[in-house]
């Protein structure tokens, strides 16, 4: 008597090389609204910078700035972690200014102690570890650094809540 198997599972087919999980593209409404949110507030920090005749528009501030406007709901474009992760960064930048001085190599040393400080302090910000490079490669003047920075930040939020607003979008997802 043969013994008859049962028929084999086919796998299922693998999934194309070039399928993806990306997400779809947001509405042209939306990409508006987020372009033209980042326009304004980039803008406006360039222009609150020539009137107060200093440097207000940073690179890592227009990174913060996508974030709020492009991807609003995560927790890297909140309030809290845009504010506070650009100003632990500084900070630590800062600190690591103090204690070795100015260069290449405090630079990168910041970059990376900022993020530690940022995700201890639950402020995780991408952008704002540049920030601290920048502190350390440059030696900017603490207190008016601090202040403008600060400044700036909170001008990108409040523009974000507009746009975010205009968009439909709940913003922020949290405050604190």
């Amino acid at each position: 008597m043969t013994q008859t198997r049962p028929p084999a599972e086919v796998p299922a087919p693998a999934r194309p090389w070039h399928a993806t999980q990306a997400p779809p593209r947001p509405k042209a409404l939306t990409t508006v609204v987020a372009t033209a949110s980042s326009v304004i507030a980039l803008t406006l920090l360039v222009a609150v910078g020539e009137w107060s005749h200093q440097v207000l528009l940073i690179p890592p501030l227009a990174a913060s700035m996508a974030l709020i406007a492009g991807a609003s709901q995560t927790p890297l474009g909140q309030p809290r972690s845009v504010i506070g992760g650009q100003l632990v960064s500084a900070l630590t930048g800062f600190l690591v200014l103090a204690v070795l001085g100015q260069g290449v190599w405090s630079s990168g040393l910041a970059g990376g102690l900022a993020l530690g400080a940022m995700l201890l302090l639950r402020v995780a910000h991408s952008p704002a570890a540049a920030t601290a490079v920048i502190v350390a490669a440059t030696a900017p003047s603490a207190g008016p650094f601090l202040a403008l920075l600060a400044a700036a930040t909170v001008l990108l939020v409040l523009v974000g809540l507009v746009g975010n607003r205009v968009n439909r979008q709940a913003y922020p997802v949290y405050w604190w």
